[in-house]
């Protein structure tokens, strides 16, 4: 990367909210102190003003049973085609309020919950970043790749601008 640019308020919120939006998949890890952390994937179906991301999950999952021991839990987001890459690290809290899961609520989760949304097992996690760092190549995937063969062939300063930018995202 070539530039470095830490993002705050408003700009933080909405980058953050593009690229876990866009990326949508991301490793929700748990268990953070134990090693090798437990990690699955899961699909953000949310992030709101204040820059919170929301998951939903089964009251009867692992994950929610180690949220519940400790709540501190890392999110890893990568979209390869993009060269987009998200970190977030913060707390994770479990909810069955029943107006956000209706809001949140799509019809592929009733995969997971046979009784829909009315389902006593739905809850959602608000996962509240306390540290996240992002990083985004501007030229997509094709020019970042030319960019380096071009470096390492030696015709053009390795040491360049790739286009790309990373920074830390402050909320």
């Amino acid at each position: 990367m070539g530039n470095h640019k830490d993002l705050s308020s408003q700009e933080a919120i909405a980058k953050l909210k593009k690229l876990a939006e866009d990326i949508k998949i991301c490793f929700f890890c748990t268990e953070l102190t134990e090693l090798p952390v437990n990690s699955r994937p899961m699909s953000v179906l949310e992030v709101d003003e204040g820059g919170n991301l929301w998951f939903m999950s089964s009251a009867e999952s692992h994950k929610n049973f180690e949220i519940l021991k400790d709540n501190r839990v890392q999110l890893f987001f990568a979209k390869s085609a993009s060269s987009e890459y998200l970190s977030v690290f913060g707390t994770a809290t479990i909810y069955r309020d029943k107006a956000k899961i209706e809001e949140v609520w799509t019809p592929i989760a009733k995969a997971w919950f046979e009784e829909g949304k009315d389902d006593p097992k739905v809850t959602v996690i608000k996962v509240a970043p306390a540290d996240a760092y992002y990083w985004d190549t501007k030229d997509g995937k094709l020019i970042a790749l030319f960019k380096i063969v071009t470096a390492a062939a030696g015709l053009r300063d390795a040491k360049s601008d790739d286009g790309g930018v990373e920074g830390k995202i402050n909320l």
